[in-house]
């Protein structure tokens, strides 16, 4: 089995909640995915980070992140994976003591490559953020990755706002093919 399908089968098992719930973007739902039920799990932390790690290298990327903290567990997969990239978090918001930045991590190098991290993409809203903060930053996106796509829309507006591909690792298709919705 290789990365995907094993990501795939840990979504199934520990991350795929039947019911209603509230999403982030607002909007109701029948089911949900709460993708760090499988991903901070060893076999799907591994599974994960060689994923994103694979796609790092591909897009050339030398920094990975995204807003806190869907993105944080995927970044740090990639690093554990052996990507060869530095790792950073965006807050929403700059704290307002200590070094008061909004990017956390090591500190980036005007024009890094970073690839953009997220957990589930619904809207995009939260991912559109991250973009915001790195492009706001002067540093340039080489793609974004997510765990999974709920196919809902924000894959076409990311791309429009990172002016670079969008890659979900996963869709809501591959790990609930039979949902009501569909």
């Amino acid at each position: 089995m290789d990365a995907r399908e094993r990501l795939i089968a840990q979504l199934r098992e520990h991350a795929l909640v039947v019911g209603a719930v509230t999403l982030t973007s607002g909007t109701t739902a029948q089911y949900y995915l709460d993708a760090k039920r499988a991903i901070l799990l060893p076999a799907g932390f591994h599974a994960l980070g060689e994923l994103v790690a694979e796609r790092a290298r591909a897009w050339g990327a030398t920094a990975v992140g995204g807003l806190t903290m869907g993105a944080d567990p995927v970044a740090c997969a990639a690093l554990a994976a052996g990507a060869d990239v530095r790792a950073f978090f965006v807050r929403k918001e700059a704290k307002a003591h200590g070094l008061q930045r909004r990017i956390e991590g090591p500190p980036l190098a005007p024009g890094e490559r970073c690839l953009i991290v997220e957990d589930v993409v619904t809207s995009g809203a939260s991912t559109l953020q991250a973009i915001e903060a790195v492009l706001g930053g002067g540093h340039a996106i080489v793609g974004v990755v997510s765990v999974l796509d709920r196919l809902a829309g924000g894959a076409a507006r990311i791309e429009q706002a990172a002016g670079a591909p969008y890659h979900p690792c996963t869709t809501i298709d591959d790990v609930y093919p039979d949902r009501p919705d569909r």
